[in-house]
């Protein structure tokens, strides 16, 4: 098919994500990727690849078509695609589920897979509300959390997104109301430590659970917070009985540095969330892990089962493949890499600080982020990163990257040239 009647077609008929239907712009068509590059069906500003500085929404952190990888796939292929997890089981979705418990901080203990993240995030807190059901505390049904967070698109999820500057504000209203504090500070402080304490013990009776991504907030702003609120939540939620959940999709395996964020605090969730990188990008999986005592509440209820099934859970492809990255991410020193790349992005980044319109610029981990004092020109902002090789989503006022963990130095540069290419321009 030419570019030109793909293009067409994907106008008509594919709805894109955060995007209008009919299309207004164009996406770029990709025709193949490796390593960390995306080669496209037709050059754009001049480029006919680009360097891959999104790890297609932090999940690429091999890079592309990488052959452990391929070849955990194509050997599962030979043996079944699928089957359902109803009433039977297999080996990579056994093993798979044995890995996480070994590798997640101790005591979780029970792995429910699921086909994304949003997902992962609404049976967590299903898990949460059916606990407190099933030990005869019904009334404890609201979630705490602080604004600036992102959990997800389906329902509950978006209930706990942040209410004003969230994607989902349309729902507000609508949504169940949730309980809200203000967005972490940056560094620790007592005064904020003390709100966490005061709210929590204020709305103990109603809560469910309190639900907080760790020390990265993703796509509610790609900000960054002290470690120690953590240890904060924990004995809080310890002290007045509140199951506490974290969502750890966009920081799960490395990507701020320790395997999992919670590490940084030396702490551990009643629930935890993983994906986006659990596959190494290869197909959409998730888990929900949680302990054993979560699991026990809702064994004694008077429906002793967790009201949830997805059709593809436990997917044989998916788990031998999450399987194979797990297994791939720590047979290297991923952790030397993800502090290279730190290195570089602090390095690569400091001149941005100075260009005019720029706020702030933080890294954290494989993690760089480029705030501005007004909204982005999303459109002129992606031409500049493309005309320079490099592959970026900005987003309201934020330009960011975070890299595949094999991007080389030279590789890493370019990137860095190419936030400053699009902080420049929108």
């Amino acid at each position: 098919m030419r570019n030109d009647e793909l293009l067409a077609l994907d106008r008509a008929h594919v709805w894109h994500p955060y995007g209008p239907m009919p299309g207004r712009t164009d996406p770029l068509v990709v025709a193949s990727a490796s390593g960390v590059r995306l080669r496209l069906a037709e050059p754009a500003e001049g480029r006919d690849e680009l360097i891959d500085g999104m790890s297609s929404w932090w999940s690429a952190i091999h890079g592309y078509n990488h052959p452990v990888l391929n070849e955990a796939v194509k050997g599962q292929l030979d043996r079944m695609s699928h089957v359902m997890f109803g009433g039977l089981t297999h080996e990579p979705a056994v093993r798979l589920a044995a890995r996480l418990v070994e590798i997640t901080p101790e005591p979780l203990r029970h792995v429910f897979l699921s086909d994304s993240g949003s997902v992962a995030v609404e049976v967590a807190v299903k898990m949460c509300l059916q606990h407190w059901r099933s030990v005869g505390r019904p009334g404890k049904q609201r979630l705490l959390t602080w604004r600036g967070g992102y959990h997800g698109d389906t329902w509950q999820p978006m209930s706990v997104c942040d209410p004003q500057g969230g994607m989902h504000e349309l729902w507000s209203g609508v949504l169940q109301r949730q309980v809200f504090v203000d967005a972490p500070p940056v560094a620790y402080e007592e005064s904020y430590a003390e709100l966490l304490r005061t709210e929590i013990a204020r709305h103990a009776d109603e809560l469910a659970a309190v639900i907080v991504e760790p020390v990265v907030q993703g796509a509610g702003g790609m900000r960054f917070h002290d470690p120690a609120y953590l240890k904060v939540l924990r004995e809080a939620c310890d002290e007045h009985d509140v199951l506490l959940v974290f969502d750890e999709i966009a920081t799960g395996f490395g990507r701020t540095g320790t395997l999992f964020a919670a590490d940084q605090a030396g702490v551990s969730p009643d629930v935890m969330c993983v994906g986006k990188a659990l596959t190494g990008g290869y197909l959409s999986m998730a888990a929900t892990l949680c302990t054993s005592k979560v699991a026990d509440g809702i064994s004694q209820g008077e429906v002793p089962v967790l009201a949830h099934g997805p059709t593809f859970m436990g997917n044989p492809l998916a788990s031998a493949v999450a399987l194979a990255s797990i297994d791939l991410l720590l047979s290297r020193d991923w952790a030397v890499d993800v502090k290279r790349i730190e290195a570089g992005l602090r390095e690569g980044l400091a001149p941005v600080a100075g260009l005019p319109g720029v706020k702030d610029v933080r890294v954290c981990g494989a993690i760089g982020v480029v705030q501005l004092d007004h909204a982005i020109d999303m459109a002129a902002a992606t031409r500049a990163a493309v005309g320079a090789g490099v592959w970026l989503r900005p987003f309201r006022d934020l330009i960011y990257t975070m890299p595949p963990y094999v991007t080389g130095d030279e590789d890493l540069a370019r990137i860095c040239a190419g936030v400053h290419a699009a902080a420049a321009a929108g």
